[in-house]
């Protein structure tokens, strides 16, 4: 279970040992169901508890899995992918994509985490108060 981390590129080849429950995570996408708008990529959509990929650590959910014991997953369906993991063995060889913020398709609560925007409703009002305030002393000095 070791690998090697391409920092620059943020690739990461992951070796995972098959266990009982299987590779022990979840995928979205393919080109026949897009999980990511304008990428027809193969996501981690779920890392079960105890499962290879959760006692491993590296692989996490949103990231995007390039190729799988070599095979690169680019233009495949997801129906195509889930046989090659089916058939992969129970030494598999992942190459990883880790995480970005990106666009995703779906309900609001599959979004990534992320930074929240500097200029949110909130901080808007906050701003906009603060303002208010100064200019009232401001033209109270007067």
């Amino acid at each position: 279970m070791n690998g090697s981390l391409h920092s620059a590129a943020g690739l990461v080849d992951i070796k995972l040992k098959r266990g009982p429950a299987g590779l022990g995570f979840n995928i979205v996408g393919g080109v026949d169901q897009q999980y990511v708008v304008n990428d027809s990529g193969i996501y981690v959509s779920k890392i079960k508890d105890d499962g290879a990929a959760a006692l491993d650590g590296r692989l996490q959910e949103g990231d995007k899995i390039l190729a799988i014991n070599g095979v690169e997953l680019e233009n495949q369906t997801h129906r195509a992918v889930v046989e090659l993991f089916r058939t992969a063995g129970d030494d598999v060889d992942l190459q990883v994509l880790k995480k970005l913020t990106r666009h995703i398709n779906g309900p609001s609560g599959s979004q990534p985490d992320g930074p929240p925007s500097i200029f949110s409703p909130v901080l808007l009002v906050a701003l906009a108060g603060a303002a208010s305030i100064l200019l009232f002393f401001f033209m109270r000095r007067k």
